[in-house]
């Protein structure tokens, strides 16, 4: 079994949507949702990583993902989207994002155990893992 067909089958055992593009694999899935009658708020984890054959080496990203829909206190309908996770150090910038939304919302979520199977599935095949901070380049 290749390290694809690997990250495919752990992908079946998360409440995780994959998909693979062109070399290029998204992994994602509702953290946390609050809805009330008028508006709806929507946590969502975001993984992308790039196996690159060639070098032997898995590049990957991560983020947490904020988006938000309805009426807002008689202000009308409001749509918005954002997200964070565009800068910071390797270790720190979901925890913080965690921490951030953690606030915000109440789940029980591990992303760590998303990152770290992936980690050890690349190297259990001969891969590297390399952490990126963006998507960019993925």
């Amino acid at each position: 079994m290749d390290l694809l067909q690997s990250v495919q089958e752990y992908t079946k055992s998360i409440p995780a949507d994959f998909k693979e593009k062109k070399g290029s694999c998204d992994l994602s899935f509702t953290v946390a949702e609050r809805k009330t009658f008028i508006s709806k708020q929507k946590l969502t984890y975001q993984a992308k990583f790039r196996i690159d054959d060639q070098e032997k080496m898995v590049h990957f990203a991560e983020m947490l993902k904020e988006a938000s829909s309805g009426m807002d206190a008689g202000m009308g309908f409001k749509t918005e989207s954002y997200s964070t996770g565009k800068g910071g150090q390797q270790n720190s910038v979901i925890e913080q994002q965690s921490q951030q939304f953690g606030k915000k919302y109440e789940y029980q979520f591990d992303f760590k155990a998303v990152r770290g199977q992936i980690e050890k599935l690349a190297k259990e095949a001969g891969y590297g893992f390399q952490y990126q901070i963006t998507f960019k380049g993925l």
